[in-house]
């Protein structure tokens, strides 16, 4: 009895076999979607900490590059 009130409430991992795991493509999709968006997540942060991290170091940061002051 116990089995049967615990397997109509389901679980998470029930569910995301249902809805994911089921049939091969939407597994495959699912996988090389979250590969993507894991990695533009990841280039995003690293990129925000590294300009956190060298601000003021950075080739932007130089305000006139390049340009010769006139000798007065």
């Amino acid at each position: 009895m116990e089995y049967s009130s615990r397997r109509s409430q389901g679980g998470l991992f029930e569910g995301l076999y249902r809805v994911i795991m089921r049939r091969n493509s939407v597994y495959v999709t699912f996988i090389v979607a979250g590969a993507f968006l894991g990695e533009r997540a990841v280039d995003y942060g690293v990129k925000k900490l590294w300009e956190y991290n060298n601000v003021g170091k950075r080739y932007e940061d130089i305000p006139v590059l390049g340009q010769r002051q006139s000798e007065e």
